[in-house]
């Protein structure tokens, strides 16, 4: 993180990487003073962070005001995958075009740190190196505007692919990493895309099953 970024913006990433991460999972409640006490941040900038999570969707009110980070529904989860599926795919194929052997195998290496969480079973160790992954991936793409909507995406859904982790490893699913990474290397932009559509579309039909069975 730059050491000339203000407080507030250290303490509102901090924050916001509990969640991605997987600290602070779907239906933990956060307070002020937790924040205070995880980040040792001031009362106001944990405050503000508190208030931008809410307003980008990553933490949720709820009536008896109470503010934790909220439980996908169904319908939610259906409407990130629209999103997700247009959106992250066009990143990828630009991103691929400008993308060099050495940076591919840098992509190689943050895929194998994604495996050895899932064998390990280590959800915070693979919310992580997933997330790394996508967004080593995205930011050769320079499309800054389709790279904000994304992220918003991922605050909503990101700590839900926890679940990943806790599936059964008996049948292994078909690794959309590996499948990226080779068609990086053949030049093949539109199998890129085709492959994060697929990655996205895997992790979502798994927390669906998990809102399944939580119903």
């Amino acid at each position: 993180m730059p050491p000339s970024l203000p407080i507030h913006e250290v303490t509102y990433r901090k924050a916001r990487d509990l969640i991605l991460f997987g600290e602070l999972e779907p239906g933990a409640a956060v307070t002020i003073n937790g924040i205070v006490e995880r980040l040792g941040a001031g009362i106001t900038p944990a405050r503000e962070a508190i208030r931008r999570l809410t307003a980008e969707g990553a933490l949720r009110a709820s009536d008896n005001r109470r503010v934790v980070v909220p439980k996908l529904t169904m319908e939610q989860l259906q409407e990130l995958t629209y999103a997700r599926t247009g959106i992250e795919p066009q990143i990828a194929r630009l991103a691929a075009v400008a993308m060099e052997p050495e940076e591919i195998d840098t992509l190689e290496q943050i895929d194998a740190r994604v495996n050895a969480a899932l064998s390990a079973g280590d959800i915070q160790a693979y919310l992580r190196h997933n997330h790394v992954f996508h967004w080593t991936l995205y930011a050769h793409s320079d499309a800054e505007i389709l790279m904000a909507t994304a992220a918003s995406h991922w605050l909503r859904v990101g700590p839900s692919l926890r679940i990943m982790v806790r599936q059964d490893r008996s049948a292994p699913l078909p690794d959309m990493h590996k499948v990226t990474v080779e068609a990086l290397r053949d030049g093949d932009y539109e199998a890129v895309g085709e492959a994060i559509h697929n990655d996205i579309l895997q992790g979502h039909a798994h927390i669906a099953e998990g809102l399944d069975t939580a119903d």
